[in-house]
């Protein structure tokens, strides 16, 4: 444990230069005397610490020493090279970069190490785009990556459902969804005339959906406290609330039960957690979160002859005529 723990302080040195002594023990979660201990500990193991004195003071690395890539535990180095997925890396215009990386690493491991990193390259591969679909061409990509780096602001021309339109965004992060790129931004001062969306909104907007965007020589300043994971499972249970906002009362089959988790995910999970006893043919009653009832109706659909909908009377009536139609259609 103490050893881990060495490596983590000498880790911490050299990414973050000088540190207070209070710093690394909350970063390390020990106290301030462990922390002194354990800088004399590196210190007689020949690491060169240095203690600056004075308001401004703290510890720090001799200029230059580096410590090489040792003390990784298999379990670390084998998550390196699960870490970068072939395909998102490649989109970001950053293939040969991260084939480079990791060959450096893998010259840089000890030969035990290596040889499993090998291992974990042959048997395992990482493919983030679902199932059945291509994904988006996203030519726009590594300009877009480029400016959420650089903290500079876009003059975007994007196509949404409602038409083409303008903006100026301020690209705060991207994220990668089911093999779908997203651009978290903010909408600048420069938005179109009649946007409903105001400066300093936080939109979400699909990448491949940007028909061209240009980088401009300003920069822009990140909202003060904002986390790009935070927003995103805000935005992502927000959007999940607003679309099943209705709710559905069905009869399911046991052959129903099954096909539910695969038709509706997570929400047909959380039903048939929920769900009553089985009756004496093994059907059982749910209630399911559901999107509008045009939507709903062709969800359901594809569960056939393995579910009835029993409520809302809307909905109800909605299949019924939707099947009399089809009926209808193939007699």
């Amino acid at each position: 444990m103490r050893a881990d723990r060495l490596l983590s302080l000498l880790l911490l040195l050299q990414n973050r230069g000088r540190t207070t002594a209070p710093e690394l023990a909350a970063e390390l979660e020990v106290s301030v005397r462990t922390v002194y201990r354990d800088i004399d500990a590196l210190g007689a193991s020949g690491v060169p610490v240095l203690a600056d004195r004075g308001p401004a003071g703290g510890y720090r690395l001799a200029d230059g020493y580096r410590t090489r890539l040792t003390g990784l535990t298999d379990a670390q180095a084998d998550s390196l090279f699960l870490a970068g997925v072939p395909g998102p890396a490649q989109d970001l215009g950053l293939g040969a970069d991260l084939a480079a990386a990791q060959l450096k690493l893998q010259a840089a491991l000890p030969g035990r190490l290596a040889g499993r990193a090998r291992q974990i390259q042959e048997r395992f591969h990482l493919d983030a785009t679902a199932w059945f679909r291509d994904a988006d061409p996203v030519p726009h990509l590594a300009r877009i990556a480029q400016a959420v780096w650089d903290q500079r602001v876009l003059h975007a021309h994007y196509r949404r459902w409602r038409g083409e339109v303008r903006r100026e965004l301020h690209p705060l992060g991207l994220v990668l969804k089911g093999g779908i790129w997203y651009l978290v931004a903010r909408v600048g001062a420069g938005a179109g005339a009649g946007d409903a969306d105001g400066e300093d909104t936080v939109r979400t907007y699909r990448v491949a959906r940007f028909l061209a965007v240009d980088t401009a020589e300003d920069g822009f300043e990140r909202p003060a406290g904002f986390e790009l994971a935070a927003y995103w499972q805000e935005s992502t249970d927000r959007l999940d609330a607003a679309l099943r906002g209705q709710t559905a009362q069905l009869r399911l089959s046991p052959r129903g039960r099954q096909l539910l988790p695969m038709q509706f995910g997570a929400a047909g999970t959380r039903a048939l957690a929920d769900a009553g006893p089985p009756d004496a043919d093994g059907w059982v009653r749910i209630s399911l979160a559901v999107e509008s009832e045009t939507i709903a109706v062709g969800d359901i659909l594809r569960l056939g002859t393995e579910a009835e909908v029993l409520g809302p009377p809307a909905l109800r009536r909605a299949l019924a005529e939707t099947v009399t139609a089809l009926a209808g259609r193939y007699a």
